[in-house]
């Protein structure tokens, strides 16, 4: 039995994932991975009502059967976004984050985005490599922008990408 489990494990830690758009059903969760890997996490209400605003494009990525990331990015007039991206603790640091980001950016450019923003804090290193990775550049700064347990607030940088 154990050399089953093992196999099967094996398995399912080598499946691709797949990409794919995110819906209301996912809302639960796309909100307990956001609550794991963000101070302030999003109610499953407040992402389902996302979820189904028609300026909201989300994408989610499984492996198997398990729910291993998402990205979300709001649209008006011909910008973007992103609001949110985050990737399972298993499956951070093995490219996920980077499928995810170049599939939705296609996504946007598809439905005639041809500018995308976010914010990101100037301490998240793996966000900012991922982010300069994807051609993503600075733009702006925000000081204080994010609260820290008990210390100075960290300053949020607002990038830009530019999809035409």
């Amino acid at each position: 039995m154990k050399s089953l489990l093992a196999w099967l494990r094996a398995l399912f830690s080598q499946a691709e994932p797949v990409v794919a758009e995110a819906s209301a059903k996912d809302a639960a969760a796309i909100g307990q991975l956001h609550g794991a890997s963000f101070r302030r996490g999003w109610s499953d209400d407040e992402i389902e009502r996302m979820l189904l605003d028609r300026n909201v494009i989300a994408h989610r990525a499984t492996i198997g059967r398990a729910f291993a990331g998402f990205v979300m990015s709001r649209v008006a007039a011909g910008e973007a976004e992103i609001l949110s991206i985050a990737v399972a603790g298993p499956r951070k640091g093995r490219g996920l984050a980077g499928r995810l980001l170049r599939h939705h950016l296609g996504r946007l450019a598809g439905v005639a985005v041809r500018t995308v923003f976010l914010e990101v804090d100037e301490d998240n290193a793996p966000a900012l490599r991922l982010y300069r990775r994807a051609g993503f550049r600075e733009v702006g700064r925000r000081a204080g922008y994010y609260p820290t347990p008990g210390g100075k607030p960290s300053n949020a940088l607002v990038l830009r990408r530019d999809l035409v």
